[in-house]
């Protein structure tokens, strides 16, 4: 948990220190006040582009210097992440005040978060569904982010050269190949792992407020020297098309609605938001269960979205497992919370 949170020109808040306890931290205001930018704060302690998937420029507040940063003490480890006006676009990360890469972030704290715009994952595109499970992948296994850029890489440089004017070097293709292969391979087994453990919780959870959700991972099985071999096969194919027609990049996950039996874009709106709270708590459980520390919940606006039977069943399963911090415009959504709960108006 974070007893410390400090944003510096950080969107909209040029100056501002948090002292949040354990257990719940709400987080009330006006709109535009800032909740949602302190919680996507608390996100990029984290690899990754937070919450919102901004670019980091986008993140300094207007009229300030032109960088920002967060800073953060957890379990005593003071941790931060941010940018310098020069160089606006380059993220920096520090841990006990030496340079680090975002991915050693993990090793001190988990966010995970739900906001407004993750509602429609199931009825987006793949390729949200895609970024909602690395995410998921990601607090279990940190090596993740860095088997997906290095595919990404391998994958834009393979389709670079078969957009080329001149035929490709077929020994270079064959080492991209081999180099996607690899990661690849890597990326649908942890994802394979994540959803078969996040299946089992969500199948052993009991009946309550928030349907139970079966999930599936869709797409071709990734094996390395057979999809290398693929794509060596697929050279001509992918140069026509313009881009890389096999692989996990294409992959998606299946979310049904056990108790009807159908699949979860059909699903209410309603449902479809239960749904949702359902994965992120049963993941949060089995993060804490395989890693030992709990994650950090970042929850934007859920509160104002469900129904009072709903609501105190969320707050009833978050009591006492780890710190959630969430936002809200009244403070009357958070009236049954304990005592002990750290309040903020904003």
């Amino acid at each position: 948990m974070l007893d410390r949170l400090t944003l510096s020109d950080f969107r909209n808040h040029d100056a501002l220190s948090l002292a949040p306890g354990p257990g719940f931290v709400v987080l009330t205001g006006a709109n535009g006040a800032g909740k949602t930018n302190v919680l996507e704060a608390v996100s990029l302690l984290a690899p990754g582009r937070g919450l919102r998937r901004a670019a980091l420029a986008a993140m300094a507040r207007q009229g300030g210097a032109g960088g920002w940063g967060v800073a953060a003490r957890v379990a005593g480890v003071e941790l931060g992440t941010g940018t310098q006006a020069p160089a606006p676009d380059r993220r920096i990360v520090r841990i006990q005040g030496a340079a680090a890469t975002a991915t050693g972030l993990t090793e001190w704290i988990t966010p995970l978060w739900l906001t407004p715009a993750t509602d429609r994952l199931f009825v987006e595109p793949a390729g949200e569904r895609r970024r909602f499970l690395d995410r998921l992948v990601l607090a279990l296994s940190p090596a993740h982010a860095g088997h997906a850029s290095r595919y990404e890489a391998a994958m834009r440089e393979r389709n670079r050269l078969l957009a080329g004017a001149h035929p490709a070097d077929p020994e270079w293709l064959t080492a991209l190949e081999a180099r996607m292969a690899e990661h690849g391979a890597a990326l649908d087994a942890a994802r394979l792992e994540t959803v078969a453990l996040l299946a089992e919780r969500l199948d052993a959870a009991p009946a309550g407020a928030f349907p139970h959700a079966r999930l599936h991972l869709l797409g071709e099985p990734i094996q390395g020297d057979s999809f290398a071999r693929a794509l060596a096969m697929g050279r001509r194919r992918d140069a026509a098309a313009g881009r890389t027609l096999i692989g996990p990049h294409r992959a998606d996950l299946a979310v049904i609605h056990r108790e009807k039996a159908q699949a979860a874009a059909l699903a209410s709106t309603g449902e479809q938001k239960a749904l949702l709270i359902g994965i992120v708590l049963a993941h949060a459980e089995l993060v804490a269960e395989r890693t030992g520390r709990a994650p950090v919940l970042l929850l934007d606006e859920v509160a104002a979205h469900l129904d009072p039977g709903r609501r105190a069943a969320l707050f009833a399963r978050l009591d006492g497992r780890g710190q959630t911090w969430m936002t809200g415009t009244e403070a009357a959504l958070f009236a049954d919370l304990s005592a002990d709960a750290t309040r903020i108006d904003l």
